[in-house]
């Protein structure tokens, strides 16, 4: 009886002992505090069952002393012995002290890890609110003040902001050289941002060609104020235009968009049903998407519209420079009579009942006497 006790209590300890030893010997790789935090209960609570682990080791010794109180040959039942099973009590806790330390040692590496994260994300998050918030500046009129400011004033400040853009490089590699450690310490995951390191670099990438296109586009507008005589207030209306349908700030327009901004900026192209071709406004795409890649950035969009007012402008020249000739002495009106003399009835009748009367630089209006300056102007600003 007492071989068969001491047999079926060693066997029982040995094998409690040999799933201990596996899971005490499971190497220590976390990717997270998380997990070491629940390796490190798992531990505690393996810690809490050795208290009865111990009560039935210790009744081991009682019962190999009366084995052996008979002097008798070795236990049939098992090959274990007493000297093997205290060999193998004192190795466990050998290697729960080792389990111990490597256990405090991964709780150190993963609170780094931690912070590493922590400090990426923070640099990261400020870096992308940074992005957006000056990628609005740029694209959002109110802004740029464009109700007010002038096209000179908006280049100075677009000028000033692309070299905020370009300063905030260091910005992104201090981001970056986090990333990097990161990748280092092994870090895959990183719960408290959504940004990598090739995510922000795109977009910074991005910002700073908005930024010179937005120069350029800027530089064109001047450019067509000064050479072409498309008024600076026609170019903040297209620009604040493009703005207004450019609802995500992409800086540029889906076909549709595009079409929406042109009726509101008053071109008459027809409703067509989904499907059905609309060769006017396909003919108006030959010019600004000629690829046909299905947008129309607003560098696109504002050479479009200043080749299109230029040519009102050269038209309304022309006009006004007729009506000049038609006048006596080249005045910047016609009387009632001259435009009854020079123009066919129904031609002058138009022109009497839609030109302003006409008021000299000192406020007063001349009788009969129409302004063809401002009607030709705004008849092709309409």
């Amino acid at each position: 009886n007492l071989f068969l006790t001491f047999a079926k209590k060693a066997s029982a300890f040995n094998s409690w002992f040999e799933n201990a030893e596996e899971d005490l010997t499971d190497p220590v790789r976390c990717n997270s505090l998380e997990e070491i935090r629940a390796l490190r209960e798992a531990h505690d609570a393996f810690h809490s069952s050795l208290s009865s682990a111990q009560a039935d080791f210790s009744q081991l010794p009682e019962l190999d002393h009366q084995i052996k109180s008979f002097r008798v040959a070795s236990n049939p039942y098992t090959w274990f012995t007493m000297e093997a099973l205290e060999e193998t009590w004192r190795n466990l806790q050998k290697i729960i002290k080792e389990r111990e330390l490597e256990l405090q040692k991964e709780q150190c590496r993963q609170e780094e890890n931690d912070k590493l994260r922590q400090e990426f994300a923070q640099h990261a998050n400020a870096f992308h609110q940074w992005i957006q918030e000056t990628r609005t500046y740029l694209l959002d009129g109110s802004c740029m003040v464009e109700e007010s400011g002038t096209l000179k004033s908006q280049l100075e400040a677009t000028k000033r902001k692309h070299q905020e853009i370009r300063a905030m490089r260091s910005q992104l590699k201090k981001t970056e050289d986090l990333g990097a450690a990161m990748e280092e310490a092994l870090i895959l995951d990183n719960k408290y941002t959504e940004h990598s390191t090739v995510g922000l670099a795109q977009q910074w990438d991005q910002l700073d060609q908005l930024g010179m296109h937005m120069q350029h586009n800027l530089e064109q507008q001047i450019q067509a104020r000064n050479t072409t005589g498309v008024t600076e207030e026609a170019l903040k209306e297209f620009s604040m235009m493009f703005k207004h349908f450019d609802k995500d700030k992409s800086g540029r327009l889906n076909h549709q968009k595009f079409k929406s901004c042109l009726r509101s900026l008053g071109y008459d192209l027809p409703m067509v049903e989904d499907g059905e071709r609309d060769p006017e406004f396909e003919a108006i795409l030959d010019t600004v998407d000629p690829n046909r890649d299905g947008h129309v950035s607003l560098q696109e969009y504002m050479a479009f519209m200043i080749s299109r007012e230029t040519e009102n402008v050269k038209s309304s020249e022309e006009i006004e420079r007729a009506f000049r000739a038609l006048s006596s002495e080249g005045k910047p009106y016609m009387t009632k009579e001259e435009l009854y003399q020079s123009l066919t009835r129904e031609q002058a009748d138009y022109c009497v009942s839609h030109m302003k009367p006409y008021v000299d630089g000192k406020g007063r209006e001349l009788p009969t006497a129409f302004d063809y300056v401002e009607f030709t102007r705004s008849l092709f600003v309409n």
